[in-house]
């Protein structure tokens, strides 16, 4: 009695798998016959003004740096503040 109950089980499960799998088949065989639409490509939001027009405004770039370069600018930042010569 289980050995049947297995049998119809594994039946069951194969019928709803082969369904399946014909019926993606015949869906993607309907989508390969349809034309392809291209897309325009859309902008990013931040590169269009309030009117949706492309801004012509300079892009802020960031370059990488060494950690040694940063400290010797930050450094020369420091020695150049004009709060330091106020405290002398």
């Amino acid at each position: 009695m289980l050995q049947f109950l297995y049998l119809a089980a594994f039946a069951l499960i194969s019928f709803l798998t082969l369904r399946n799998l014909l019926g993606n088949l015949i869906t993607l065989g309907r989508e390969q016959q349809r034309p392809i639409r291209r897309r325009r490509p859309v902008p990013h939001p931040e590169l269009v003004d309030e009117y949706g027009n492309l801004t012509d405004e300079p892009l802020l770039v960031i370059r990488e740096t060494s950690l040694d370069e940063a400290r010797n600018r930050l450094d020369s930042l420091y020695n150049q503040s004009p709060d330091d010569v106020a405290e002398r």
